[in-house]
């Protein structure tokens, strides 16, 4: 029930988005922009505006034809109390990821009145997600416990091709919304402990893990339904990957 603040949020900028581009395109006196650098706002809204801090960067290098980076640092929420039948999570110790992607973009010119980069377009995307944790968990076998510490690093590359649409809007407002993105993804989560452990507490930690990652990152529950870590505490896995995003700039 959280995430009703942000979809209102994000409803409300579509609608008047649109609401505003009508009047806006009555202009005939726009002029020409090959720049637009611009902040991702839809990622923020969802994992916390303190914890999804991402910019990009737009250049016009063709006619109707643009690329664009985007580069930050990403956090996932604060993980919620967890346990097993010998673990119970205690805190993190560390968490920080980073988040880098590039598209590049074809404006269809049949469909828009205005030169890139403005209008509707299409074009491939590629995404790199890297999402580093350490967390301290307590370890209880009978009437003893003991502390473990992990480590955990996952990293997503997802390759797919996107379509959306960027409003300029007041002649220096950018409002870039990236509607339908389809992708391929290749996770690859890895676990180590500084503690030994057994084979059997090593399977209840992933698991443990793992339920904190699908709680915490939407749709990881669907990507990891039925996966399991290996011997070494490795959890590979592809899956359909899917992106939207909105991203508010400044046009120059």
């Amino acid at each position: 029930m959280k995430y009703k603040q942000p979809c209102f949020v994000l409803l409300f900028l579509l609608t008047s988005s649109f609401c505003i581009a009508q009047v806006d395109t009555s202009s005939k006196s726009i002029p020409r922009y090959k720049n637009v650098i611009r902040y991702n706002l839809s990622s923020a809204l969802i994992f916390g505006i303190d914890k999804y801090v991402v910019f990009g960067y737009e250049r016009v290098i063709r006619k109707n034809q643009s690329i664009s980076v985007n580069v930050g640092g990403v956090a996932l929420p604060k993980l919620v109390s967890i346990k097993t039948d010998s673990f119970s999570l205690q805190k993190d110790t560390k968490n920080n990821s980073v988040n880098f992607s590039v598209d590049y973009r074809f404006y269809l010119g049949k469909e828009n009145k205005y030169p890139a980069p403005r209008g509707v377009y299409i074009g491939p995307y590629y995404a790199y997600n890297k999402f580093t944790r350490d967390n301290q968990w307590l370890k209880s076998s009978g009437t003893t416990s003991t502390y473990v510490n992990t480590h955990s690093v996952l990293n997503i590359n997802t390759i797919g091709f996107e379509f959306g649409y960027q409003f300029i809007l007041w002649k220096r407002l950018a409002l870039d919304l990236v509607l339908v993105g389809p992708g391929y993804a290749i996770y690859n989560y890895k676990v180590t402990s500084e503690n030994s452990l057994t084979a059997q507490q090593k399977d209840q930690l992933y698991d443990a893990l793992q339920q904190l990652l699908e709680q915490k990152f939407p749709g990881m529950n669907y990507v990891m339904s039925d996966e399991q870590f290996n011997s070494n505490g490795v959890l590979r896995t592809n899956s359909i990957g899917y992106r939207y995003m909105i991203h508010i700039g400044f046009a120059f």
